[in-house]
């Protein structure tokens, strides 16, 4: 049995009802997070509710709780449910009002997490993937993380129609991230990707690649690139809280380098994984 937590109780899921005039459910206006759990402990929590709480004021919903009692309310959600490996879900919507496009002024936001097992993709983080170039067609905050995630569904679902498994997204012939990761190349052996801004979503995995690709000694850029530069690259990974660093090695049917995941990838994937037990 299944065990969320929504609104500061404990319930089985069959039991939870979803108002109709929820403006989660009418509207997508909410946030969420995505956490990682593994050994039972949320992986990088701080960072997490950090963007929680960045996302929650940039669309001016209040934040219910502080991030010290939504940590403690997630550890007992995970021990109830018996997690050991996999995510944690959680959603902040602006409240239950009927519809209209004006903030409800007697509205409280509504809170709901859930706990999913998850094992770690090792099968594809060994061979890597495909991808496929897709058109970013969504608005210009991607740094919230809204539950706004239409434009996401269709980039991952024309990359799968085209024969890929995911989406990289491009604005123009500037590369930003992938439906639901961020992306990073290596040229000339310098780790390249997009500048954390409203353009891209500020990922957990990808701070933490930055900072163990610093630690290593790897060169860093954080700049824009072009689609002839993802196309040229000696190496492509992305980086995300369900892949960790998932190396890219077919985009648009064209090998990345040899085909197979590179070294840089490699030594990052090997670093990163050293931080789980943290």
């Amino acid at each position: 049995m299944s065990i969320y937590w929504v609104q500061g109780e404990f319930w089985p899921k069959e039991e939870i009802r979803v108002s109709p005039d929820d403006r989660g459910y009418l509207f997508g206006d909410g946030v969420y997070e995505m956490f990682r759990v593994y050994g039972g402990k949320l992986y990088e929590p701080k960072l997490h509710f950090e963007r929680l709480e960045r996302s929650a004021a940039g669309i001016r919903i209040p934040m219910p709780y502080s991030a010290d009692e939504l940590h403690e309310r997630l550890r007992e959600l995970i021990r109830r449910n018996n997690l050991q490996e996999g995510t944690v879900y959680i959603q902040i919507t602006r409240g239950t009002a009927p519809r209209n496009h004006l903030f409800p002024k007697d509205s409280a936001p509504v809170t709901m997490a859930y706990c999913n097992e998850l094992k770690r993709p090792l099968a594809q983080m060994e061979a890597g993937i495909r991808a496929v170039t897709v058109n970013d067609i969504r608005w210009l905050h991607c740094d919230y993380k809204t539950l706004n995630l239409l434009p996401n569904v269709l980039a991952k679902q024309e990359a799968v129609d085209r024969g890929g498994d995911d989406a990289i997204l491009h604005r123009g012939e500037v590369v930003t991230e992938c439906s639901a990761s961020n992306v990073m190349i290596v040229s000339q052996g310098r780790l390249i990707t997009h500048p954390a801004n409203h353009l891209i979503l500020h990922g957990v995995t990808r701070a933490v690649t930055l900072r163990l690709a610093a630690a290593a000694g790897i060169p860093v850029e954080e700049r824009t690139f072009t689609l002839d530069e993802l196309r040229a690259a000696e190496e492509v990974f992305q980086t995300g809280t369900t892949i960790e660093v998932m190396p890219v090695v077919m985009i648009d049917g064209q090998r990345v380098g040899d085909g197979q995941p590179g070294p840089v990838t490699r030594r990052l994937q090997k670093h990163f994984e050293a931080t789980l037990g943290d």
